[in-house]
């Protein structure tokens, strides 16, 4: 009765007839090869060239791009997934990323001001973690003693507002900065709650600039221009990119020395980091020779789960050494700070999101340090 519920279950029942009568002329077969050597090497003769032909294509198939889908890897323990909290630090540890910890001395206070390291949050992806990551970092950084700048180079004014300004209440913008030449970037700069942090902040304006600077001269080095003045006031200089790989990025990647890319830890933001990777080459070569990627950050990571884990494993295999070992991990604080106008590192000094984010500190001042 099961049998015949299930459509397709009669073409099997009568497939399965003329096999049990096929049975019967099979010995037939055997026994004519048998009686003729003859023909024996030649059957074999034939079958022999068939597996060889399609060996060639398969090992040509597997493309050695980074962006394919990661293969699983060994799961971590608990104990690996969670913050390592040790006075002597995480000697023997194994992170997130499947290396061990490294140990991260303090960061002393800076013995000079300037001139600044100018980073970009570069992903042309959106929704990674680039302005919650250059709102922390950036506090983070400050925190050491270093005077520390965000530009807010995105229309949509995420870190403007995450710092509690609100983008359609300014009278004056980045976009004015870098489309009039009588505006100073002190009329623009303010002052946020952090100390030593301040803010150039953007609004929707900033997206007619990357339609007209299309017919300026030397478009691409128009932020650059606009920083020359002030990097000797900043030990850092943060840059909060758009998600697109348009003039405005293209403007940021031009006036920095270095790059931070956060990735989330998922299968779609990590095809998009070939584009990324591809458009950052064709800057170093036509435009900014001294760009150089700072490190790539994972962000929104949930060891609980396995793709989290295999993505993250295949970017640690694809850059080795350029992955921060600090891995950015999932909490509600982050949606928190948003609502209240402040980074993690005032908002929830203690919590693990505002440790994470001073290790990240930690790490980019070792890897490109200011002041």
């Amino acid at each position: 009765m099961n049998e015949s519920t299930f459509p397709g279950t009669q073409h099997l029942s009568s497939s399965t007839e003329p096999m049990s009568s096929t049975p019967d002329p099979a010995p037939a077969t055997p026994a004519s090869p048998v009686e003729t050597p003859v023909e024996a090497p030649a059957v074999t003769a034939a079958e022999t060239p068939a597996p060889t032909t399609p060996v060639p294509p398969r090992t040509v198939t597997p493309p050695g791009n980074y962006a394919e889908m990661p293969r699983p890897t060994a799961k971590l323990t608990a104990e690996d997934l969670h913050p390592v909290n040790e006075p002597n630090g995480a000697i023997g540890k194994i992170g997130p990323t499947g290396r061990p910890l490294p140990v991260l001395p303090d960061v002393l206070p800076p013995t000079r001001r300037g001139p600044a390291q100018v980073i970009a949050m570069c992903n042309q992806k959106g929704g990674v973690g680039k302005t919650t990551t250059t709102i922390n970092l950036g506090a983070a950084i400050a925190e050491t003693g270093r005077k520390v700048l965000l530009i807010d180079f995105d229309p949509q004014g995420s870190a403007s507002i995450g710092l509690g300004v609100q983008p359609h209440d300014l009278e004056i913008s980045v976009y004015n900065l870098l489309m009039q030449r009588d505006i100073t970037p002190d009329e623009v700069i303010r002052p946020t709650k952090v100390e030593n942090l301040d803010l150039l902040p953007a609004n929707i304006d900033l997206s007619a600039a990357e339609v007209q600077l299309v017919q300026e001269v030397a478009r691409e080095y128009t932020l650059s221009r606009v920083l020359e003045p002030i990097i000797p006031l900043y030990d850092v200089i943060l840059i909060d990119c758009a998600p697109s790989l348009g003039l405005l990025t293209v403007n940021a990647l031009t006036a920095s020395n270095g790059i931070v890319v956060p990735l989330e830890c998922e299968f779609f933001a990590l095809r998009g980091l070939a584009m990324l990777t591809d458009t950052i080459g064709k800057v170093q070569d036509r435009l900014n020779p001294k760009l150089e990627i700072v490190g790539i950050l994972g962000t929104m990571f949930d060891g609980r789960t396995t793709h989290a884990r295999e993505v993250l494993d295949r970017v640690v295999q694809a850059f080795d050494e350029r992955v921060f070992h600090t891995v950015i991990r999932r909490t509600v604080k982050f949606p928190e700070t948003t609502v209240v106008g402040e980074p993690i590192t005032t908002y929830a000094p203690s919590s693990s999101a505002a440790t994470q984010y001073r290790d990240l500190a930690k790490e980019v001042l070792a890897r490109c340090p200011a002041g």
